[in-house]
């Protein structure tokens, strides 16, 4: 039986090395990188040059290396392989990409004009392809919007996958209403699109949102959206959608449990806060503080359970912690190599898998995203890590960002690939912490201020 927390992952796990596609054309990019002026093995580089350097390369995932057709960001890139699923376009990774787009703009990385260009295609996209009562699928065709199915049962709507594409639409609407008369058409294109959202259905009239529907096999994976894991946003958007809404109780008994979310466990000091769902004692996977705060701002996020930043911090912290007691003893752990999430993975025979690392499931595989994307939380011990990632950059930085995974402990294994969801919230959560963008233009919106309301924030 898939847990309820894991469904996602193993889901994935199931299909992550499928193959497919078609004609796609690589065209080698070298990373810029500064020269740090020095004449010994080790390289150095400022906080700020680095942070400038993670998110301009980590930008060409979803620039350089998007869908041809869509604009939209395709699940994975293979540099050695581009022509590998070329045209499976990721919902939730385009939401990522949606908000990786804004941050190019202001950081200069491409004009406005064509940030403008690129989002009206991948708008006209979204708009077209397939939905299911207002949800898109996991997985959609970048040359037809049609499903793609993510397995057998999962050929319609994915709700979370929604939840994390809407985020970035609502910030798109946000960023562009106040532009000129093409920006302002593309901002109300942008609204309606999530509105058009039926998150009520997702409910089948129960006090619980469902995680999939489909119309050939109806609600059959029956998996209910129960915390504590990456899915907060999608409870915060339907409380917020104006048409098709759900009331708290929804969210009290669903995301909540009716106070059972909460938890009185300690590791390493801190409060875990939290129940995570099979990782009661050290956290889940570090993905689960990042998905839903990419636009969510945590810093004020508090309802009648939890205070949303502590638990993040807390998450962080904990699996920080945990890579620098190393109690496996694997090799380089420590207070510069260290965050553990679910990503591309070496598996036993040394070939490339998938796993959703955490310290309950250690394998001395590192992910760069994890202790990356947690910066607002863990600010010192992130560019630590990213000083580690950049000093072995020879290894670790490819043509879009540094690479997936990798792991010392077996002669230093690198996992020469990319994923969306990974590559999305590194750029994102590091200009939140710099400028706070992202959170100011999610926040700032109307109805996701009435949602939060609606819930007791």
């Amino acid at each position: 039986m898939i847990k309820k927390a894991y469904a996602l992952i193993f889901l994935l796990a199931l299909v992550v090395s499928c193959g497919g596609g078609d004609d796609y054309t690589y065209v080698p990019t070298t990373p810029e990188i500064p020269d740090d002026g020095s004449d010994d093995d080790v390289p150095t580089i400022t906080d700020n040059e680095l942070m400038d350097l993670v998110q301009k390369e980590t930008f060409k995932y979803f620039w350089d290396f998007a869908e041809q057709n869509s604009g939209g960001a395709k699940e994975r890139y293979h540099p050695d392989d581009p022509n590998r699923d070329s045209q499976v376009v990721t919902a939730g990774g385009t939401g990522f990409g949606l908000m990786a787009i804004l941050v190019g703009i202001e950081r200069g990385f491409i004009s406005r004009t064509e940030g403008v260009e690129r989002l009206t295609t991948l708008l006209d996209f979204l708009e077209n392809a397939d939905r299911f009562h207002g949800a898109w699928s996991h997985w959609i065709n970048g040359s037809t919007g049609a499903v793609i199915p993510f397995s057998s049962l999962d050929d319609g709507g994915d709700l979370v996958e929604t939840a994390f594409l809407a985020q970035g639409l609502i910030c798109i609407k946000e960023y562009l209403k106040n532009g000129s008369a093409e920006e302002q058409a593309l901002a109300q294109k942008a609204d309606e699109l999530w509105k058009g959202v039926e998150w009520d259905w997702y409910t089948q009239g129960q006090n619980v949102l469902y995680w999939h529907w489909s119309p050939n096999h109806d609600f059959a994976i029956n998996l209910q959206l129960k915390g504590y894991n990456e899915v907060l946003i999608t409870y915060i958007l339907a409380a917020a959608s104006p048409d098709f809404g759900i009331e708290k109780e929804v969210y009290a008994n669903g995301w909540a449990s009716n106070g059972g979310i909460k938890s009185s466990n300690t590791q390493y000091g801190y409060p875990l806060l939290v129940k995570h769902n099979g990782n009661e004692q050290f956290g889940g996977p570090l993905f689960w503080a990042h998905y839903s705060y990419l636009g969510l701002n945590p810093k004020t996020l508090s309802d009648e359970y939890v205070d949303y930043w502590n638990v993040n911090v807390n998450h962080s912290k904990i699996n920080y912690e945990y890579c620098v007691a190393n109690p496996k003893g694997f090799e380089d752990y420590g207070e510069d190599c260290w965050g553990l999430t679910a990503s591309y993975s070496r598996n036993n025979d040394g070939s490339m898998g998938y796993n959703a690392h955490s310290p309950s499931n250690d394998i001395g595989v590192i992910s760069p995203t994890a202790a990356i994307s947690s910066i607002p939380y863990t600010p010192q011990e992130s560019l630590k890590a990213m000083h580690y990632f950049y000093k072995n950059k020879d290894k670790l930085l490819g043509p879009a960002g540094f690479y997936d995974a990798f792991s010392p402990e077996y002669n230093f294994w690198v996992a020469e690939a990319y994923l969306a969801i990974d590559q999305g919230p590194q750029i994102i959560m590091i200009e939140n912490h710099r400028t706070g963008l992202l959170w100011n233009l999610f926040m700032a919106n109307e109805d996701v201020q009435a949602g939060l309301t609606k819930l007791g924030f």
